[in-house]
């Protein structure tokens, strides 16, 4: 499951704004804001899309390990 954190890293990674996301992911901006400030959670199919926005834009998701949080990095150029 994808943190908050991963959310807004992989949003400021691709250069989009909130509503930028949130039009692409068919949500409303609010519904990112209130995740990526830890105000409120998100349903698993609006959390789905809003990963499918960011990893179709590049942005590889990384889980948690037993010595590292979870994070982002971006896929090469051309792959």
């Amino acid at each position: 499951m994808l943190t908050p954190l991963q959310v807004k890293l992989g949003r400021t990674a691709l250069g989009l704004g909130l509503r930028e996301l949130a039009s692409a992911a068919g949500v409303a901006p609010s519904t990112i804001t209130r995740f990526e400030t830890g105000k409120g959670g998100m349903h698993t199919g609006t959390l789905e899309r809003v990963q499918k926005v960011l990893e179709d834009g590049g942005i590889i998701f990384i889980a948690a390990d037993s010595s590292h949080g979870p994070g982002i990095r971006m896929k090469a150029p051309g792959s």
